[in-house]
C-alpha cells in the first residue's frame, strides 16, 4: 500500500518567502497555520559533504574554546549564534547554492560543542580538584570521553519524544531567546541585507582575542581589578571583609551583553548578597577562626555552601513546575508510538522525526552501554553499578523537560543546579550501599558527568529543533547527525581538559600558581567530598540555601540565577552586570525604536565576536604556555619595542597593572558602545 502525505493547507502553496512570516513569533489562532521559509513538503539540500564537514570543524573549534572559557570564568557561551554567523558568511563567500538547509545542519552539528562542554566541565574537573587531597583517585581520557558521549546520546534520545510539544504545540507561547536570534541570523542569509555581519564578527573576534591573549600570556595589565589593590580598599577588607572586584576580560564582558541586564543583575545581586552581606556578617560575628580568615576564604569555606543549597532546591522547584509538561509530552509520544503501526499516512518532511520504535530501540542500546561503562570503567561491583544506572536513568529523564523548559523561556540552562542535586542524591544512595571513599567519589563524579551532559544536551537540542522548525528543515536529519557532532565534541573536550589541567591545573601547587577557577566543578567537589569521606557536611548552610531559594521563588525572583551568583566569584559576576548595562543603554540609545533595535542586534553580534575571540585565543594562550612559547615571545616583544625606544620590562608593580587594567577595560567598553551605536538608519 502506498503511503499518503498529510494534506497541506493552502498557505503552503505559495512560493518560498525570503524572510520569516509575521506569525513566526506569535501564538496561532485556531484556524491559523505557520509557514516556514523552506516549503514543508519539498526536498532541499541539507546534509551534504560541505555541511557535515563544516559542522564538525566548528564543533571541534568551539568545543576547545568553550571548555577553556567555562573553566576560566564558569560561564559556557552558547555556540549557536556565532556558528550561525560563520555559516552564513561562509556560504556567501563560497557562493553555496541553496545554503539555508545546509546552514541549519552546520549549526546543529557545531552547537554540540557548547552543550557537551557544559556537561563535562561542570563535573569531571572535580576529580582533579579532589585528587589533590585523595591521590588514589584516577582520572583518564576514557572516563571523560565516555561520560560526555553517553550523556550526550541520552540527552538526544530522551528529548526527541518532547520535540513536537515544545517546538510545534507551544508555538508562540515560549520566547526561545537564543533560538530566535539564531533563526534571524540564518534567515538573513537569504538576502544580501546583512552581508557585512561576518566582517563585523571577525573584527570583534580579533579585538577580543588579542586583548585576552595579551593578558593571559604577557600580563601587560591586570586581568582582575580589585579594591584590595588600594590602601583604603585593603583597610576596608581587613575590618569589614567587604571587597569589590571585576574581571577585565573581553569574553566575560560579551557574555554580560548577551545575557542582558535583567539576569545579569539577578546573578550579580546574588554575588553581592554573599560578598557584601553574608561574608561581612560571618567575619564580624563568627568565631575567631572565621574572623581571622580573608574574605576569599570565608567565601570558599562557608558562604558558597549556601548558594549550593539554593541551586539544588531550585532544581527541585523546576521539576515540580514541569511535571504537567512531562505527563503531556510522554502521552503525546506514547500516542504516536501506538498509532505508528496503524496508519499509512506519511508525515510531511517538516515534521518527520526518527520513528518512535527506533527511538525506543536506541534508548535501550544507549542505556545498556551506560550500564556496561559503569560496570567496567567506573564501579567494580555489578549491583552497585546497577543502582548507579537506575539513578542516572530516572533523573536524566525527569530533568529533561526542566532543561528544555528553561532554555525555551529564558535561554539559560540550569544544568549545574540539577547536577548538584543529582550528586547529593546519588552520593547518599552510594554511601548507603557501601560505595564511599575515593572509589565513591569517582563513581559519583562520572555519573554526575553523564547526567549533566544529558541535561545540557536536552536543553541545547530544543534550540536546534526550534530553529529548524522556524526555517523548515527536516527534524530527522538534525536528530541523526546530532549524534556525530556529539561524538566529535566529546573527544575534543576530553583532550582539552587534559591539556588545561597540565598547563593551568585546577588547584594551586608548586607547578600551577594560578589555577583555573572552574567554579561549578569546585562546588561539586565541595558537595561530594564530605558525603563520601564521612566528613562534616555543612547541612545547616545547605538548608539555609534551600530556604532562601523557596523565599526567592515565593517572591517570584529567579532563584536559580540568584543562587548561581552566590557561588561564582564576585570578580566574574561584576562584568556580567557591566555588559548587561551596556546592552540596556544601547537598546535605548535612539529615540527611534527601529534604530535602537538595530544597534542592540549589532551589539549582540560584536559581543558574540568578543566571546568567540576571547575563548579561542584563550586556548592559544594555554597552548603557548603548554609548549613554553611565552618566554621567546616575551623576548621578541621586548626587543621590538626597544627599537622604538620603549623600555618594556615585566613584571610591572601591582598598582601600575591595576591602573592599566582599568584603562584598558574602559577602552574595551568604549569600543563595544561605539561600534554598536554606529548604526544610524
Amino acid at each position: 500500500m502506498s503511503q499518503k502525505t498529510d494534506e497541506l493547507p493552502e498557505v503552503y502553496a505559495d512560493a518560498d518567502p525570503a524572510q520569516l512570516p509575521e506569525n513566526a513569533f506569535k501564538e496561532l489562532a485556531a484556524d491559523e497555520h505557520y509557514r516556514p521559509i523552506m516549503h514543508p513538503a519539498r526536498e532541499y539540500r541539507e546534509v551534504t559533504p560541505y555541511s557535515v564537514i563544516m559542522g564538525l570543524v566548528l564543533a571541534v573549534v568551539f568545543s576547545a574554546a568553550a571548555a577553556y572559557l567555562g573553566l576560566k570564568v564558569g560561564q559556557v557561551f552558547e555556540a549557536a549564534i556565532p556558528i550561525s554567523i560563520i555559516a552564513v558568511g561562509l556560504s556567501g563567500a563560497l557562493a553555496i547554492k541553496n545554503p539555508l538547509g545546509q546552514n541549519v545542519i552546520i549549526q546543529s552539528i557545531g552547537s554540540c560543542s557548547g552543550v557537551i562542554v557544559a556537561g563535562a566541565i561542570f563535573t569531571l574537573p572535580a576529580l582533579y580538584i579532589l585528587k589533590a587531597t585523595h591521590p588514589e583517585i584516577t582520572v583518564n581520557f576514557f572516563q571523560i570521553f565516555m561520560s560526555s558521549l553517553l550523556g550526550g546520546v541520552l540527552g538526544i534520545l530522551f528529548f526527541i519524544p518532547f520535540r513536537k510539544y515544545f517546538v510545534k504545540d507551544m508555538h508562540g507561547k515560549y520566547p526561545f531567546p537564543e533560538a530566535t536570534a539564531t533563526t534571524q541570523v540564518l534567515a538573513s542569509g537569504q538576502s544580501s541585507a546583512n552581508k557585512g555581519q561576518a566582517k563585523t564578527l571577525v573584527i570583534a573576534s580579533l579585538i577580543g582575542g588579542l586583548y585576552d591573549y595579551i593578558v593571559e600570556t604577557f600580563g601587560w595589565w591586570a586581568g582582575t581589578i580589585s579594591t584590595t589593590a588600594t590602601q583604603w580598599g585593603e583597610t576596608i577588607a581587613a575590618k569589614t571583609k567587604m571587597v569589590l572586584s571585576c574581571n577585565t576580560g573581553a569574553a566575560v564582558l560579551g557574555l554580560g551583553y548577551i545575557i542582558g541586564l535583567k539576569y545579569a543583575f539577578i546573578i550579580t545581586a546574588g554575588s553581592l548578597f554573599v560578598w557584601w552581606v553574608l561574608i561581612p556578617l560571618m567575619g564580624t560575628y563568627g568565631n575567631e577562626t572565621i574572623a581571622a580568615m580573608a574574605p576569599e576564604e570565608i567565601f570558599g569555606n562557608y558562604a558558597r555552601m549556601i548558594g549550593i543549597g539554593g541551586i539544588a532546591m531550585s532544581g527541585i522547584i523546576g521539576i515540580i513546575k514541569s511535571w504537567p509538561i512531562i505527563r503531556q509530552a510522554v502521552g503525546l509520544a506514547g500516542r504516536e508510538f501506538k498509532s505508528g503501526a496503524a496508519t499509512t499516512r506519511k508525515p510531511i518532511r517538516w515534521q518527520l522525526d526518527i520513528s518512535m520504535k527506533h527511538i525506543v530501540f536506541f534508548i535501550v542500546i544507549a542505556l545498556a552501554a551506560v550500564l556496561i561503562f559503569f560496570m567496567t570503567g567506573v564501579i567494580d561491583t555489578w549491583w552497585q553499578a546497577l543502582v548507579a544506572w537506575i539513578v542516572v536513568t530516572v533523573i536524566a529523564f525527569l530533568f529533561t523537560t526542566v532543561a528544555a523548559n528553561a532554555i525555551a523561556i529564558v535561554g539559560s540552562n540550569p544544568v549545574s543546579g540539577m547536577t548538584l542535586m543529582t550528586l547529593i542524591i546519588a552520593s547518599a544512595i552510594f554511601v548507603a550501599i557501601g560505595l564511599n571513599g575515593p572509589s565513591g567519589i569517582v563513581a559519583s563524579m562520572v555519573i554526575g558527568g553523564v547526567v549533566c551532559t544529558a541535561l545540557s544536551m536536552a536543553g541545547g537540542f530544543v534550540t536546534d529543533l526550534k530553529v529548524g522548525y522556524w526555517l523548515g528543515s527536516t527534524p530527522r536529519k538534525q536528530e541523526q547527525w546530532k549524534f556525530l557532532g556529539t561524538l566529535v565534541s566529546a573527544a575534543t573536550v576530553g583532550g582539552v581538559i587534559l591539556v588545561l589541567n597540565d598547563v593551568y591545573g585546577f588547584t594551586a601547587d608548586a607547578t600551577h600558581t594560578d589555577p583555573l577557577v572552574a567554579p561549578q566543578a569546585n562546588a561539586m567537589a565541595k558537595v561530594i567530598e564530605p558525603l563520601m569521606t564521612g566528613g562534616d557536611t555543612p547541612w545547616i548552610l545547605y538548608i539555609t540555601g534551600v530556604i532562601l531559594a523557596l523565599l526567592l521563588n515565593w517572591l517570584k525572583v529567579p532563584s536559580l540565577a540568584f543562587c548561581l551568583g552566590m557561588f561564582i566569584p564576585l570578580s566574574l559576576n561584576t562584568p556580567l552586570l557591566v555588559g548587561g548595562a551596556i546592552a540596556w543603554f544601547v537598546a535605548r540609545s535612539s529615540k527611534k525604536p527601529e534604530i535602537s533595535n538595530l544597534r542592540r542586534d549589532r551589539g549582540t553580534l560584536i559581543s558574540s565576536g568578543l566571546i568567540a575571540g576571547g575563548a579561542l585565543f584563550g586556548v592559544f594562550a594555554a597552548l603557548t604556555r603548554f609548549f613554553e612559547w611565552n618566554e621567546p615571545m616575551h623576548n621578541f616583544f621586548h626587543n621590538a619595542l626597544a627599537i622604538v625606544g620603549i623600555d618594556y620590562t615585566l613584571p610591572f608593580n601591582a598598582g601600575t597593572l591595576q591602573l592599566a587594567g582599568l584603562v584598558m577595560y574602559i577602552l574595551l567598553i568604549a569600543y563595544l558602545w561605539w561600534d554598536s551605536c554606529r548604526v544610524k538608519k
